[in-house]
């Protein structure tokens, strides 16, 4: 794991099991680029949830890859740097994460994401496949702190399942 001496926080946690993530993206063939499923995905994340950003994200050794992404004005980088934003802790714990204002999370609070981008709340889920890969996540954050409470974490773990299936769906050439 990394940590910043200064402040002895634990930062962007060490992800081993991000090679065989990535042979398993490629085999998929999912992850490289921009996905309209996956936008549309998204898209429809974000009106269930009231967000204003909502991302399919799969994230690599090095960084993570938005192949889903809603933001307001319809544009956004589709890249960020792994150790931005909260995505990877999902991954590496491969469970959901609440932070309905993560300046209430010294832990979190840190993360470039807050102060170069303004992020002050994120709800995201693994997507975890049938053989056990976290292949990355779906999350929605927020500029303005968030009450996601019990509902909200059911609803990105049920939309997390959800596209699971889809891409399931795809690999049994059924999409």
């Amino acid at each position: 794991m990394m940590y910043d001496t200064t402040a002895h926080l634990l930062l962007t946690p060490v992800d081993k099991e991000a090679p065989s993530r990535v042979r398993r993206l490629r085999r998929l063939g999912i992850g490289l680029c921009p996905d309209l499923a996956f936008d549309a995905f998204a898209d429809r994340l974000a009106e269930v949830t009231g967000a204003p950003y909502s991302m399919v994200n799969f994230i690599d050794e090095n960084q993570q890859f938005f192949a889903g992404l809603h933001t307001p004005d319809d544009t956004g980088h589709r890249y960020m740097a792994r150790d931005h934003g909260y995505c990877p802790h999902v991954v590496v714990r491969r469970k959901a994460l609440v932070l309905e204002d993560v300046c209430d999370y010294p832990r979190f609070a840190g993360n470039p994401v807050v102060d170069e981008i303004g992020i002050r709340s994120y709800l995201g889920a693994p997507l975890i496949d049938r053989t056990g890969t976290a292949l990355g996540t779906v999350c929605v954050v927020d500029v303005e702190p968030r009450p996601w409470g019990r509902s909200g974490l059911e609803t990105i773990k049920a939309m997390a399942a959800e596209l699971i299936e889809q891409i399931h769906r795809r690999e049994d050439g059924g999409i």
